[in-house]
């Protein structure tokens, strides 16, 4: 590997080094506070890095990376997402649990993986960077072992993602077979590389939560603790999701071909199948935790209108509306951790009339749901708005207007949680004290809520030139 290589892979070493040294600090010095600034550091370093980079991309490192602005851009994505969590977590931390410190290293290794799937493009890439957030994330969904709960999520998690990416490798192994070569799209497409290309999907499919492969997601979003559920609904699904874009979105675009007509198709029935079961399902929610959980289903479905309608403008609005979801969830699943108390405050009740005890919390959980719901001056308007053009963009009539009645049918679940926080005060608890880093994040995602969705042209030129 040569210099240039090495530079070029700087973020993902720095955020790599970063479990290391977490652990030889754990060694020296058992300390919450330590544990947590080293994270914090090292997540900072890795930002630093991806933008010392920036200039020099794209740029090949063998044949398992590739280092271009796309890259680079959800390698930031990954890093900042992972440090909103570390702030999150580490005043919910010391309210829950008395191992604190092992939690960091597991939060950063599946960071690396992360990092390290975006940037892939090579099947062996793909499943080290795959393999490496699962099973971190097996662990960190059962970490609060003080409630039986966890450990039934990440029980679950763990049987249904092992079956996940047996399918996953067998699929590739499939290809491979037929083709001689580890790509997951070539051309042209034998009766062994169909196979292997439907079982890829179903990994694949797992790992986004879409219809029907969507099945774990509230158990496990209601298992875990509220920093990782965060981490869960972002950091997996949209390094899975920016991997997607990268390999099958040239595939599928256009329909090249008589596979790429089949495939759209399939992805299509997908993408229709998750928005309708995602939010018909969330209608019936009354814990929190699990209405968000069949939301992001919806909100993949959503994902996928863009992935279908390729090009530049279906990757800039898959790009931005990204950034609109992962500020919007990190904060809505962030109040909940800030709330939470001896148990995660995620009943409906726990809501009601928090206006009159929490006023910041309480706008700042309508803010993060009505940007969900798609609402004017909010991240989540926008990077609906990108979507709905790149869709019509790609003559997706249908896909268009399913996006628009799911759209339309999501409002209503997410208004009727604004509506009990601002109801009179009900029997739930005084919330405990807002711990200091986690008011810090909250109020930052807040002012990038407002400030994406009322001056949203920085963005939009960032994410315009990236090209995966």
């Amino acid at each position: 590997m040569t210099l240039a290589d090495m530079t070029a892979l700087l973020p993902l070493m720095v955020l790599a080094a970063t479990p290391v040294a977490v652990m030889l600090a754990i060694a020296a010095h058992r300390s919450h506070a330590l544990a947590s600034g080293i994270t914090m550091a090292g997540l900072f370093a890795t930002l630093a890095a991806c933008w010392a980079v920036w200039p020099s991309a794209p740029r090949p490192v063998g044949d398992l990376f590739i280092v271009d602005r796309w890259a680079l851009f959800y390698m930031g994505l990954v890093a900042a997402a992972a440090l909103v969590v570390t702030m999150i977590s580490r005043g919910y931390l010391e309210r829950r649990t008395a191992r604190r410190e092992e939690y960091y290293v597991l939060l950063t290794l599946a960071a690396a993986g992360a990092a390290a799937l975006v940037a892939s493009r090579h099947v062996v890439s793909f499943v080290l960077g795959l393999e490496l957030l699962s099973v971190s994330l097996y662990a960190l969904v059962a970490y609060v072992r003080e409630e039986a709960i966890g450990i039934e999520a990440g029980m679950k998690y763990l049987v249904l993602g092992g079956t996940s990416s047996a399918f996953l490798l067998f699929g590739a192994a499939l290809v491979y077979a037929d083709t001689g070569r580890l790509m997951l799209a070539p051309e042209p497409w034998g009766p062994l590389t169909l196979a292997g290309f439907a079982m890829v999907l179903v990994g694949v499919g797992f790992k986004l939560a879409i219809v029907p492969f969507h099945l774990w997601t509230p158990d496990v979003y209601e298992g875990a603790s509220a920093p990782v559920t965060a981490f869960v609904a972002t950091v997996s699904k949209g390094a899975v999701l920016a991997l997607v874009v990268r390999w099958f979105g040239p595939l599928v675009a256009g329909n090249a071909g008589q596979d790429g007509t089949n495939l759209a198709t399939l992805l299509s029935a997908l993408a229709v199948a998750s928005m309708f079961a995602g939010n018909l399902l969330a209608l019936r929610q009354e814990n929190v935790k699990r209405m968000l959980a069949y939301s992001s289903i919806a909100h993949m479905g959503y994902l996928f209108v863009a992935l279908l309608a390729g090009g530049a403008l279906g990757a800039t609005a898959v790009s931005f509306y990204l950034v609109a979801y992962f500020v919007t969830t990190l904060g809505a699943f962030g109040v909940i951790a800030a709330l939470s108390t001896d148990r995660d405050a995620d009943r409906t009740e726990d809501f009601r009339g928090l206006y009159r005890r929490r006023p910041w919390l309480a706008m700042l959980m309508t803010a993060m749901l009505l940007s969900l719901a798609g609402i004017p001056l909010t991240a989540g308007f926008i990077g609906k708005f990108t979507l709905f053009l790149a869709g019509v963009g790609g003559s997706l009539w249908l896909l268009v207007i399913c996006f628009a009645i799911n759209s339309t049918i999501g409002l209503f679940y997410y208004l009727r949680l604004v509506a009990t926080i601002f109801k009179r005060e009900g029997s739930a608890p005084a919330p405990a004290p807002v711990p200091t880093m986690a008011g810090i994040a909250l109020a930052a995602l807040g002012v990038l809520l407002l400030a994406l969705g009322i001056w949203p042209g920085p963005l939009i030129e960032l994410v315009r030139g990236l090209t995966p």
